[in-house]
């Protein structure tokens, strides 16, 4: 009872982060047709403002700030680099966007230093919630919990009952009404844009006082995120959402099992005497594979739903 509590808890924190880091690359491919390979760098770029800004200010203006920055940055981005490689195609964009990651890793070591930097919780956060069976669940977790929670609200308000939302819907369907209706296509364009890389910028300063901010986490993350993305279905939030859940808990429950494929075969009834290759597949505990099950997840998705749980657009 107590794994399978604190595996669940464990498991919506990081499922909860995911869907964070997953929304705004959604929310970009969703209006833009945009896969954007330095969403994650954008990621890390809010979790070392958010660090910068913290030492000088405290954690909440720095909360605050990241994410305008970073939201700033991607709009800037788009206007003067991403706009005029969309005139040539998706290769052209999936190549500016995979340079532009590359770039960003190499401005914050030269700023910040190949170290981890020493990127802290509020104090009022820093105090364990509650306990379960006596492990300690960290209030800021329950925050981070929060904070992702109400951006799925968020999102869903302005994408579904704002007048935005339906401007944004209606530049990427009937551009050219939208446009003989006076509004600016290619500025609703760099607005969600910017929105997409302020909601992994919000992902980053929330994460990086949870998790370790160094030069390294877009790539930790990065992979994952596109998990989350092509599982969920390209395009759709509710879909990163469930992924994300998904994903978190598969991680968390098999990360802190000491269970084989083996003790699954057994307890179906199919038990027989394997040998040689078969029997060390199955003596593989799910704890030594954790961190290659989403991947797994992905194959599958792929092979039985190719255009994921909740698939809308195709590319």
């Amino acid at each position: 009872m107590e794994y399978f509590a604190v595996s669940l808890l464990n498991g919506l924190s990081y499922g909860l982060l995911l869907f964070m880091l997953s929304s705004g690359l959604t929310l970009i491919f969703s209006m833009m047709g945009v896969l954007n390979f330095a969403h994650a760098s954008f990621y890390m770029l809010g979790a070392y403002i958010g660090y910068s800004v913290s030492e000088v200010a405290g954690f909440w203006p720095g909360l605050l700030i990241a994410p305008l920055v970073v939201g700033g940055l991607g709009a800037l981005f788009q206007r003067f680099l991403l706009r005029r490689a969309h005139a040539f195609g998706h290769v052209p964009e999936l190549l500016i966007t995979f340079g532009l990651s590359y770039l960003i890793v190499e401005v914050v070591q030269l700023i910040w230093g190949r170290s981890a930097v020493d990127y802290r919780k509020p104090p009022e956060l820093d105090f364990a919630a509650f306990s379960i069976y006596g492990t300690q669940f960290p209030a800021y977790r329950l925050f981070l919990m929060g904070v992702a929670l109400a951006m799925l609200a968020c999102l869903s308000l302005v994408l579904k009952k704002s007048r935005l939302g339906l401007i944004i819907q209606a530049a990427l369907t009937h551009p050219q009404t939208l446009e003989a209706l006076g509004h600016n296509v290619p500025r609703v364009f760099m607005l969600v844009f910017g929105g997409g890389a302020a909601l992994a910028g919000l992902a980053g300063a929330v994460g990086g006082a949870q998790f370790v901010t160094e030069p390294a986490m877009a790539a930790t993350v990065g992979s994952i995120v596109f998990v989350v993305v092509v599982v969920g279905g390209l395009g759709s939030v509710r879909g990163a959402f469930v992924a994300s859940m998904l994903i978190g808990l598969l991680d968390a429950f098999a990360a802190g099992s000491d269970r084989s494929l083996a003790d699954v075969v057994h307890w179906l009834g199919l038990a027989s005497e394997p040998a040689g290759v078969a029997e060390m597949v199955l003596r593989v505990r799910f704890s030594q594979v954790a961190a290659i099950l989403p991947y797994l997840l992905l194959v599958l998705v792929l092979v039985f739903r190719p255009r994921g749980l909740f698939g809308v657009r195709e590319g």
